[in-house]
This record gives C-alpha cells, structure tokens and sequence, in this order.
C-alpha cells in the first residue's frame, strides 16, 4: 500500500460512500494512468446501480469511509428528533448549507439535512431541488442504518418517519 494510505478497505466490505450511500467493494485492481500505476477499489453502488473506481490512495481524502457502527446509527436516529436550531429562510442559502454538509457524508451531517429540512417543509413547502435533496438525505441515511443495524430499509423508513413526527 501506498504511503499515505490511512484506511484499508477488503473486498466484500461495505462502505460509505458520499452523495452516493453504501457501496460493496468488489474488487481491488491495479491501473495504470499516466504511466503510473494506480491501485483502485472498485466499488458497486446498489441503490443507484453504479460502479465506481476511486484510487485507494485518495479514498480518505474523497469520504470513503466504513459503514457507522450501531451506537452511532442509533444516535443519527435519535438526532433526527431532537430540538433543531433555526436554518436560513432563504432557500439557495439553507441548500448550499446542506448540501455542504452532504458533501461531507458523515452520518450525522446527513441526519441533519433530514432534520432540519423536515422541519423547515412542515413551516412552508420545500422548493422542488430542496425537496430532492431532502429525498436524497433520506435515502442515504436509510440505507446506511439499514446495514448497520441489520434491518430492511422499510423497517428503517418506518423508523425514521416515526422519530420525525415526535
């Protein structure tokens, strides 16, 4: 492995991936790029049914990153319910916000952008690239609790609304 490398990841192993949600990583595989050899995971991404290659060497660096552990998946879902703090009444503003914080792809950012776009679409109806990056937040966060605790993803959809409507 590469100097700089932090994280090493196996083949079959469940990662996260941002923006995008679990993936499975199916194969490590070297290529080469520029006349350099570069060793890849290979990662297929079910909910979108997308394969991608992201260099090993930069899987930290881009958010790969494993899959929460239960206590943490836990947390994510009661977050979702808790008291939020006001976000920005202008719509470009609070997407920019949450979509940042998408980017960035730790389970409770995403639990975040849940929160607090439920909340704000309970005030006033979400314009419609709000609404698809609430659906986004959701399903990302849905597939990976699903994983981590070992549950169907309608049994977490089940949960999620649940917390929300506290």
């Amino acid at each position: 492995m590469e100097a700089g490398t932090s994280t090493v990841y196996q083949i079959d192993q469940r990662v996260v991936y941002p923006s995008q949600g679990v993936g499975r990583i199916i194969e490590i595989r070297e290529k080469s790029f520029k006349d350099t050899k570069v060793l890849y995971y290979i990662i297929y991404l079910e909910f979108s049914d997308m394969t991608v290659m992201v260099p090993t060497e930069k899987a930290d660096s881009l958010g790969l990153r494993p899959i929460v552990a239960k206590d943490e998946a836990e947390r994510a879902l009661t977050f979702i319910s808790e008291d939020y703090a006001p976000i920005p009444s202008d719509w470009k503003l609070r997407y920019q916000m949450n979509l940042d914080l998408l980017k960035k792809g730790s389970i409770m950012d995403i639990a975040s952008v849940v929160r607090s776009l439920y909340h704000r679409s309970k005030i006033k109806e979400l314009p419609i690239l709000e609404r698809k990056l609430y659906d986004s937040a959701i399903n990302l966060l849905q597939d990976e609790i699903s994983f981590s605790l070992g549950k169907s993803k309608d049994e977490i959809a089940d949960l999620i609304h649940a917390r929300r409507e506290r």
